[in-house]
C-alpha cells in the first residue's frame, strides 16, 4: 500500500472517579486518530459520542483521507446525532477533536479539527504546542483579554463550550493542515486530561515514556489521580516515517526504522 506517513499509536481511557459512566469515544486505527467527548448534562451523550466515532472508523484501513472526506463524514455524524435527538435523546451533543493522516503530492501532512474543548497536541523538538483552539468561553474572555490562561484554568465557567455537534448547535469544525516530521507525537484528549493536568505534566509524561502505549496509559493514570473529576481519554499518536519528498511515498513498512523514537525522546539521550 502506497503511504505517505506511517504511525505507531496507543489509546487508553477511564470514566474518572466521579461517574459511572464513560461518555468519550475514539477511533486510533490509521489513518483517523481522533476523541469524541459526549457532553455532560445532556441525555445520551455516550451514544452521541459513539455515534460521532462510528462515522469516521469506516476510513480505517486506507492510506489516508481528504478534507472532503472529514467534511462527508462530520455531516453525516451530525445526522445521526439529530436523530438520536428526535427519537427521545434529548439535547445528545459530543465535542470531537484529533487528527488524519493526510498526502499532498505524495507527502505526509496532519490534518487536525476540532470542535468543542476536546484538544490535540504535538510534541517536537521537545516543546508541546496545543494545536486545536477551544471553543469555550473562558477562551473566548482569553481572546479577549478579560482572563489570563491561568485564570481560565479555574473559571467556573471553564466547562461551557461555544460548539459541538448536536445539542443544538450548528458550529462549525475548525481545521489546521501540516506537514508532518518523523518524530512527531500527536496527542488527542478529552478535557477531562487537560483539565486534570498541566502542560507542563502532559509534556513530561509524554517525553519520558517513548511507547505510544504506555504514554497514553500514564496520561490518564496521572489525569485519575490528579482528581479524575472527568470522563477521561488520550490517543498518541508518533510519526515513524514520513515521505517528505513529493512523488516519493513510503511504499512498505520495511522503510521504518526500527529504533525510530519520538524527537524528544531521541534527543534525551
Amino acid at each position: 500500500m502506497t503511504r505517505a506517513l506511517i504511525v505507531e499509536t496507543g489509546a487508553a481511557t477511564h470514566s474518572g472517579r466521579r461517574r459511572t459512566l464513560n461518555e468519550d469515544a475514539h477511533v486510533a486505527s490509521s489513518p483517523v486518530f481522533l476523541v469524541a467527548d459526549g457532553m455532560g448534562g445532556h441525555d445520551a451523550g455516550d451514544l452521541a459520542s459513539a455515534a460521532v466515532i462510528a462515522e469516521f472508523a469506516g476510513f480505517a484501513g486506507r492510506a489516508s483521507i481528504v478534507l472532503d472526506d472529514v467534511r462527508g463524514a462530520l455531516t453525516r455524524a451530525r445526522d445521526a446525532v439529530d436523530r438520536l435527538a428526535d427519537s427521545g435523546g434529548g439535547r445528545a451533543g459530543t465535542t470531537l477533536s484529533g487528527v488524519v493522516l493526510a498526502a499532498v503530492d505524495g507527502t505526509g501532512y496532519w490534518l487536525a479539527l476540532n470542535i468543542g474543548d476536546s484538544r490535540t497536541y504535538r510534541l517536537a523538538a521537545g516543546q508541546l504546542e496545543q494545536i486545536t483552539v477551544d471553543h469555550s468561553v473562558v477562551q473566548e474572555l482569553v481572546e479577549a483579554g478579560e482572563l489570563s490562561p491561568l485564570e481560565a484554568a479555574v473559571d467556573r465557567r471553564r466547562n461551557i463550550i461555544t460548539r459541538a455537534i448536536g445539542a443544538g448547535s450548528s458550529g462549525e469544525a475548525d481545521y489546521w493542515l501540516f506537514p508532518a516530521e518523523r518524530g512527531d507525537r500527536m496527542l488527542v484528549c478529552s478535557d477531562g486530561l487537560s483539565s486534570e493536568l498541566s502542560d507542563a505534566a502532559i509534556r513530561e509524561i509524554l517525553f519520558v515514556h517513548t511507547d505510544p502505549q504506555r504514554a497514553a496509559e500514564m496520561l490518564v493514570d496521572a489525569a485519575v489521580t490528579a482528581g479524575g473529576r472527568d470522563n477521561i481519554t488520550a490517543v498518541v499518536v508518533d510519526a515513524v516515517a514520513v515521505a517528505s519528498r513529493p512523488g516519493h511515498p513510503i511504499e512498505t513498512d520495511d522503510d521504518i526504522d526500527a529504533d525510530t523514537r519520538p524527537r524528544a525522546a531521541e534527543e534525551a539521550h
